[in-house]
């Protein structure tokens, strides 16, 4: 990516949902606090040699722990960003969240937000603004330089001077200045030739509902059957190496059968941190596919689980649905 051939950010609209980037302690522990707007301005006086978009701020309600983060949330989040482009007038969205979710949400948005022209970029910090070695200032600051150099439209993550692709990375670590990494992932297939008229940023979303659930040795029919019944409408399945299970397992199977015959979405993840699936290689991947499951390719599973969730909530009948799973939306495969 060449910043230089993206149009420098005019009008950036900040919106703070709370996280770590402005909690204050408070007698159970650090929460999100209000008021950031103000220690925003006056942390950007006290530096008149940063060069920064102009900006305005909004604070969401309620602030929450990016822990407390839902789907619910991220519709409010996509209305926010439709608002502040297409009637504010802004070219930019800096979002400030908190690490723990940061992933999920920014990679969510990618496909709630496909289409959109402007630039949106979430950051947060891992420790508060103001305290001692706080890389809240240096995120914040960092992000809307990028953007006032210049981005390509859709959504970034943005820490520690590093840009990353939303639906390819995933926070790896709780501590220190690196939390987010980009996982070398692969397995992709075919671009969507184009994307759906459903699929736009501008047409609302239904809530959907969406599990997600690690296998491992020994894991049965009954574990599987308790999620798929518990009325969720997409799984993500992290499967073992390049996409097995316990393909001799005739009732796990048969749930799996049982899934695809109630238009239940079910994708299967690498839970490894390198490499993707291909369901074809091993007769143990090759029965998950025999029973409906789709390959989600080199996605991790904020990817598939945010992507999951935009098609569902789209009304598109589930043999589309089916369809895209397995082709690259917004650089998720590829």
């Amino acid at each position: 990516m060449n910043p230089a051939t993206y149009p420098a950010a005019q009008h950036v609209m900040v919106l703070y949902t709370g996280g770590t980037i402005g909690m204050q302690a408070s007698a159970h522990g650090l929460a999100p606090a209000s008021g950031f707007e103000a220690r925003m301005r006056d942390y950007f006086h006290s530096q008149p040699e940063l060069v920064v978009p102009n900006w305005r701020f909004r604070e969401m309600a309620p602030l929450i722990d990016s822990a407390n983060m839902t789907p619910a949330y991220w519709q409010r989040l996509r209305e926010a960003v439709i608002e502040a482009v297409d009637v504010q007038g802004c070219d930019s969205v800096l979002i400030l969240h908190g690490t723990d979710t940061l992933a999920y949400s920014a990679a969510a948005m990618s496909f709630q937000l496909l289409g959109l022209h402007a630039r949106v970029v979430f950051t947060g910090s891992m420790l508060p603004a103001g305290v001692a070695d706080s890389d809240a200032w240096e995120n914040l600051s960092g992000a809307l330089v990028a953007l006032g150099q210049g981005l390509a439209p859709g959504v970034h993550l943005y820490f520690h001077g590093e840009l990353l692709a939303p639906t390819r990375c995933a926070k790896i670590r709780s501590s220190g200045r690196h939390p987010f990494a980009t996982l070398n992932r692969n397995g992709g297939v075919a671009k969507a030739p184009s994307v759906p008229a459903q699929l736009e940023y501008h047409q609302n979303k239904q809530l959907a509902k969406v599990g997600v659930l690690p296998l491992f040795p020994g894991i049965g029919a009954e574990q599987l059957d308790g999620l798929l019944n518990s009325g969720i409408q997409g799984l993500v399945l992290e499967c073992f190496g390049s996409g097995t299970g316990p393909s001799d397992n005739p009732e796990f199977l048969a749930s799996l059968q049982r899934a695809q015959d109630k238009g239940i979405v079910v994708v299967a993840i690498t839970q490894c941190h390198e490499g993707g699936v291909a369901l074809d290689v091993y007769e143990a991947g090759s029965r998950l596919r025999g029973v409906g499951v789709l390959s989600g390719g080199g996605m991790t599973r904020e990817a598939a689980f945010g992507k999951l969730h935009a098609l569902l909530g789209t009304g598109i009948e589930i043999d589309e649905i089916r369809r895209l799973v397995e082709l690259d939306l917004c650089g998720e495969l590829n």
